[in-house]
């Protein structure tokens, strides 16, 4: 179950935890931790081994870079 997170009045640089992170781009958790192990996730914060945050600007960033005008529209990912 993701949690609900307040877009509006959203601190830029708050560091979210995976479920929060994953609601806001609607994604699973487990989508989440697959895409961080590959490396084409957002940036993320590693607090420790356990404990991974997400900032919002990040998250913000990362889904800015994959939005297109068409189909055919392949954009650069990086």
């Amino acid at each position: 179950m993701t949690q609900q997170l307040p877009i509006s009045g959203t601190d830029p640089n708050a560091l979210l935890d995976e479920s929060v992170a994953a609601g806001f781009l609607s994604i699973s958790p487990r989508t989440l931790r697959n895409w961080r192990t590959r490396g084409n996730g957002p940036k993320f914060v590693k607090i420790s081994a356990r404990c991974i945050r997400y900032r919002m600007r990040d998250l913000l960033a990362w889904s800015d870079k994959r939005t297109r005008r068409s189909t055919s529209d392949l954009g650069i990912f990086t």
